[in-house]
């Protein structure tokens, strides 16, 4: 046995239900990408960082919006059912977790994207300036 199954795997039913339940909360930078700026993208994606790091590079189509100005005011002009998809810098960074808390305090449905900037620039995509 080895340190990998020292603990038992757990049954289908119950790793169908943790993976279907992880994603309910987490989408990541391939998919966000195969989406962005097509009739599919159904979701804000915002950059949670801060207006200084998005000036220096930010995904396409991410709306600047940092994680501590979330607030009910910031998001009026958006349907109370819109999806928002978080990211900052990347796994090192927890402003996409503290942005999700804030939309989800305020009702609003929030997914991360998972890796952030860092993984974004890792699957090989672009950051725009500005």
């Amino acid at each position: 046995m080895s340190i990998v199954t020292e603990v038992a795997a757990a049954d289908s039913a119950t790793a169908l239900a943790h993976f279907e339940r992880a994603l309910r909360f987490e989408t990541d930078c391939w998919d966000v990408h195969s989406v962005l700026g097509t009739p599919e993208q159904d979701f804000v994606l915002l950059d949670v960082r801060g207006t200084d790091s998005y000036a220096r590079g930010h995904v396409p189509g991410a709306v600047d919006l940092a994680q501590r100005k979330i607030v009910a005011a910031k998001l009026a002009d958006y349907p109370a059912d819109t999806v928002f998809v978080t990211y900052c810098a990347g796994p090192h960074c927890n402003g996409a977790a503290r942005a999700a808390i804030r939309l989800a305090r305020l009702g609003r449905p929030v997914k991360i994207m998972t890796g952030g900037v860092t993984g974004w620039l890792d699957e090989g995509f672009t950051l725009v300036p500005g």
